[in-house]
């Protein structure tokens, strides 16, 4: 009997332990449930755990557990927690830029410039006396004495204290033209002042002026000289009538036979200018080509300029340029022809071309010198049109001062002249154009 209570007992205490040991590990491993969570019957995890029977006779003291539920996905979002506390109503708004003030009304006069008082004009007996500030504008901007001419005649004195530029001219010089009318002879001059950009920069800051200049004189008495014919020939004018000299420049076509009936060029044609002389009663003289420069106007001191025949006759556009420029080789003593490649000049739009040359004369019979030459730049250096290619040596350097000799000037006229041709339009693209 007491073993059989002993063997009862223990199976109690094993049965016991079993059941409360598995009890305490199943405690300590679940999930402790921190925020219960209204239950629902979607997506259970698992099947509530059976409590463990005891054995027979024993009662089980197990307290019973509540199954474990893990819900995934909520099933309406008006599960979700509450802010707790006061809620505010956003007042947060993208930043605006502050608006400019109004532009008030108000009388606005654009202010014309006033007429400055520059200029001071003496008519004297026999010329014009004109003085003008170099601050003509009244602006403190002083002008360049070389910008202002008279006619075709430069400042002649500047007065540094008083800022005065001061011009004298004959009445018949200068560009001076004479006017008569029935009472008055009347002597009319141009003022001008042709402003250009400041250095390095293409602005300007003033504008160009043109003034005219008149003088009047009364006509007193009739000065007829027709009842003053004189029987005779002053020997003086006989002289002056045979030294009379006409130089000219013109356009040739291409076998030098006529003058050319167009002006129009391409890139890429070449200008065939003849230089000519014309004399009458006098002795032999030899024409030469001193110096020619190219404008886009009529103006020989205007911008943009281009020297291509310098130092006396040297014609150094295929030295500057490697073109086919050159003197062709002289058949006249009073003709001598050159060709020039034709170009345009950089930001002229225009096209337009003037060729001005200084030609100069000398006696057929003189040789050939530095001062008197057609010389032109080869691969192998530079070769006279006249067959004296050593006169051409100073073509790279400087061919010396130049001077007048006693046959360059006969009772006041010199065996020189100005010639222009122009303006020669040069367009853009292939010539198309044959000489017929």
């Amino acid at each position: 009997m007491g073993l059989r209570q002993c063997v009862l007992g223990l199976l109690v205490l094993v049965a016991l332990d079993h059941v409360y040991g598995a009890s305490l590990k199943t405690r300590a491993f679940r999930p402790r449930v921190l925020m219960q969570e209204p239950q629902r019957e979607d997506y259970q995890l698992g099947e509530p755990q059976k409590p463990t029977q005891a054995p027979d006779g024993v009662q089980s003291q197990k307290p019973q557990l509540a199954p474990l539920t893990i819900n995934l996905v909520p099933s309406s979002i008006q599960s979700k927690q509450e802010l707790q506390g006061p809620v505010r109503e956003m007042t947060w708004r993208f930043p605006v830029a502050p608006e400019e003030p109004a532009q008030p009304d108000f009388n606005f006069e654009l202010q014309q410039p006033n007429p400055s008082d520059s200029i001071a004009i003496q008519c004297w007996e026999d010329g014009v006396h004109v003085e003008v500030k170099q601050d003509f504008f009244g602006t403190g901007q002083l002008l360049e004495p070389s910008l202002v001419s008279l006619g075709d005649c430069g400042v002649v004195d500047i007065d540094a204290a008083a800022r005065v530029l001061v011009f004298h001219s004959a009445l018949q010089e200068c560009g001076g033209e004479l006017v008569v009318t029935e009472d008055e002879l009347v002597y009319s001059f141009t003022l001008e002042y042709r402003p250009v950009a400041f250095q390095n920069t293409p602005i300007l800051r003033s504008s160009g002026v043109t003034i005219g200049i008149e003088c009047h004189y009364s006509r007193r008495q009739n000065v007829s000289s027709s009842d003053l014919k004189p029987t005779w020939i002053p020997y003086m004018f006989t002289k002056a009538a045979e030294d009379v000299l006409v130089f000219s420049l013109k356009l040739m076509t291409d076998d030098w036979m006529f003058e050319r009936p167009s002006n129009v060029f391409f890139l890429g044609d070449i200008f065939n200018i003849q230089a000519s002389l014309k004399q009458y009663n006098h002795v032999p003289l030899r024409i030469f080509v001193d110096n020619c420069v190219a404008t886009a106007g009529p103006d020989v001191n205007s911008t943009p300029k281009y020297s291509f025949i310098e130092n006396h006759g040297c014609l150094s556009d295929a030295k500057y340029t490697n073109s086919s420029s050159n003197f062709l080789p002289r058949v006249q003593d009073d003709k001598l022809q050159f060709q020039l490649e034709a170009f345009r000049f950089q930001q002229e739009n225009s096209g337009a071309i003037y060729i001005t040359c200084l030609l100069r004369a000398s006696s057929a019979s003189s040789q050939i010198d530095e001062d008197h030459k057609a010389c032109s730049f080869r691969t192998n250096g530079w070769s006279s049109s006249d067959g004296s290619d050593q006169v051409c040596g100073c073509c790279d350097t400087s061919c010396g001062l130049r001077t007048d000799s006693v046959l360059s000037k006969v009772l006041g006229f010199q065996w020189e002249g100005k010639a222009q041709i122009g303006p020669l339009q040069v367009r853009e693209g292939q010539s198309q154009e044959k000489n017929v």
